[in-house]
């Protein structure tokens, strides 16, 4: 959803309502509810529920409670040779007080905007209708301030945070309750159980931990607020604008762009394409995506790329073991993060963890929305490698899949394509892997783009794999190195970046698959090969062979085929002078390319693209479900090879 303006959130503003937030944080009091104290009788974590019902030890009249007493107190307990208080307290003290001041100017915001401040104002004289419209602004204006104190403090500590929090997910047993009735109330009941979990001696061990249960604990006050949403009414006034902080990334959209934690990029070595040997589609490929991630427009959170059909967020690097598909990654964050250097754009590089599949029941699915919930960000652009992809994308219905990774593959495929799949054009999701066979096949429909990581495959390949080790003999032991150079060949010249995939694939005419090609000749007795028919039997023919193949795949072809329609260079002075192109709106970087498009197809011929994407795609698809065939048989026969040996030594003993 576009919002349809954005405000702005005036620092000097916010310093008029840090005296209110700071009364907050000395003091508070709240009267638990009944169900909160009926919590205790629930069996998952008893000790910590019952704590937190007895947390007033059984009076009825309210109890205060102070955090900032209580951080101090932590400090005593955790450090008490400390003179200061430690970095990580001070950080969350500070953090929890500047939401705090952030949500007050939100609920001040909200009762302008949405007339509750007159409503306030006249509350003595409202008649029924009135004091039902008054009620249910004031639930509203509660529960997004509440979203957007939590919003804030987490946008703050997160990066701070450990990247593992599941042990202390483990320990932390929920919210009791949440009040939204008003925002004293609200803000009351939400410090009150904030407080007495941060009191809990199970709880918070080390000043490490405070940081890191905070963010727990307002991940679940945000969960909570977005199940209530739906019950809210004049929302309007939420969902039609974006609040955005002075001189600063930070800003408010609504319910929709719910902050789900930041990611930091993930540091990686430095390769250059050049270093890479052989690969030359692969590298194509990966030249093709930085030049159209970059092309991605901050204001209109769009790419123009998408409009002309030449930009894939999902795609698949294969080959087999060696062949560079690490090197690769390396290569196409090396390449994005010094653009978005030189043009000062956000860039994200955030590969998929190791430590993704949890043994707890629904913690993988937790984790990979985690994963997947940056990839919504419009304001970076983001690279998501998945190494060894088969290893969390695994064929589910293959025997021994564990529960973890149908989780996994489950949320993939909702943020991929489906209601929770927003794309704006600056975030690439890439598979790589040795074994793409093994792959979940629905995981694979979703890969727009693949290539073949194969490594070196001439001579002059293998030629520059030597060159690139035995040259540093050269600097450190000059004269080290006593052999001839090949004659009629300057190292490294075949490494190049190819002009078009078109010169990559002038020798596909004819498919490598034994079953596609054999279906190819059957379709071409009866029909021309330029013939629109001549692909509708194919595609129902290869069917029959591989009864996976769907309307998808096709679609698939298709994109692939409107990726060739795009295939060429950016103007080098673009790069250099990013206002000509880069820094231009949207609209004038639409037509620029329009042109390019334009003047690039008249050298191109849609019945031989066609043909060569088709071939493409469909050995692909005949490799994999091959060799996934082949390894089930040789597996099989191994298996048969072992027993019978067993029995020839059993009967020779």
């Amino acid at each position: 959803m576009q919002h349809s303006s954005t405000f702005p959130i005036k620092r000097s503003e916010l310093d008029m309502l840090r005296e209110e937030a700071s009364s907050y944080l000395k003091s508070v009091q709240w009267e638990q509810g009944q169900r909160a104290k009926n919590k205790s009788k629930e069996p998952k974590e008893e000790s910590i529920l019952l704590y937190l019902s007895r947390a007033n030890n059984g009076s009825k009249s309210s109890d205060v409670v102070s955090v900032s007493k209580t951080v101090l107190g932590l400090k005593k307990r955790l450090l008490p040779e400390s003179v200061a208080l430690p970095v990580y307290l001070n950080q969350t003290l500070f953090a929890v007080q500047e939401g705090i001041i952030l949500g007050l100017w939100i609920r001040d915001s909200y009762y302008d905007a949405s007339g509750l401040s007159s409503l306030n104002e006249r509350k003595s004289t409202l008649d029924s209708n009135g004091k039902r419209e008054y009620e249910s602004k004031l639930h509203t204006a509660t529960a997004f301030m509440l979203f957007s104190i939590a919003y804030k403090i987490l946008n703050d500590l997160k990066p701070f945070a450990s990247d593992d929090l599941s042990v202390m997910k483990q320990k932390f047993a929920g919210l009791p309750e949440v009040s939204i009735w008003s925002p004293i109330k609200g803000i009351s009941c939400n410090l009150f159980y904030y407080d007495k979990y941060l009191n809990h001696p199970e709880i918070i061990k080390s000043d490490k931990d405070v940081i890191d249960f905070s963010v727990v604990f307002f991940e679940a006050l945000i969960a909570e607020i977005q199940l209530r949403k739906s019950t809210l009414e004049y929302t309007e006034t939420i969902v039609d604008r974006t609040y955005k902080l002075e001189n600063s990334e930070f800003a408010v959209s609504g319910w929709n762009n719910v902050f789900e934690g930041v990611a930091k990029s993930v540091e990686f070595n430095q390769i250059q394409f050049e270093q890479i040997v052989g690969n030359k589609d692969a590298k194509h490929f990966a030249r093709r995506l930085t030049e159209r991630m970059l092309s991605y427009d901050f204001t209109e959170k769009k790419n123009p790329f998408q409009e002309l059909g030449g930009f894939m967020p999902v795609f698949m690097g294969y080959g087999i073991p060696g062949t560079g598909k690490s090197m690769l990654i390396a290569a196409i964050a090396t390449r994005l993060k010094e653009h978005c250097d030189r043009l000062e754009i956000p860039f994200l590089f955030h590969p998929m963890p190791d430590t993704l599949i949890s043994t707890f029941q629904g913690g993988s699915a937790e984790k990979m929305v985690e994963w997947m919930k940056p990839l919504q960000d419009p304001t970076r652009l983001i690279f998501a490698p998945i190494d060894d992809a088969e290893n969390n994308l695994q064929e589910r219905t293959a025997q021994g899949v564990s529960a973890g990774v149908k989780e996994v593959i489950g949320v993939f495929l909702r943020y991929t394509e489906g209601a929770y799949a927003v794309n704006y054009g600056n975030s690439a999701i890439g598979l790589f892997t040795n074994l793409p066979e093994m792959l979940d096949k629905a995981v694979i429909s979703r890969v727009q783009g693949r290539f073949k990581i194969d490594g070196a495959r001439t001579e002059n390949d293998f030629l520059d794999q030597d060159h690139l080790w035995w040259r540093k003999f050269n600097k450190t032991i000059p004269d080290f190195v006593n052999m001839d150079d090949p004659e009629g060949y300057d190292y490294l010249s075949d490494q190049g970046l190819a002009r078009t995939l078109g010169d990559i694939l002038k020798k596909v005419s004819e498919p490598s698959e034994k079953r596609v090609k054999q279906v190819f000749n059957t379709v071409e007795k009866l029909h021309e090969a330029n013939d629109h028919m001549f692909y509708a039997t194919l595609y129902k023919d290869i069917q029959d062979i591989f009864p996976f193949f769907s309307s998808r795949d096709v679609r698939n072809i298709q994109s692939a085929i409107s990726l060739r329609l795009t295939d060429f260079d950016l103007e080098e002075e673009w790069f250099s002078n990013p206002d000509l192109y880069f820094k231009q709106d949207y609209d004038t970087k639409f037509n620029m390319l329009r042109e390019l498009m334009k003047s690039n197809m008249k050298g191109l011929n849609f019945s031989d693209i066609r043909r060569q994407e088709v071939i493409r795609y469909l050995d692909n698809v005949a490799t994999i479900a091959d060799t996934d065939f082949n390894r089930k048989v040789e597996a099989r026969v191994n298996q048969l090879n072992i027993e019978a040996e067993a029995r020839n030594q059993i009967s020779k003993s």
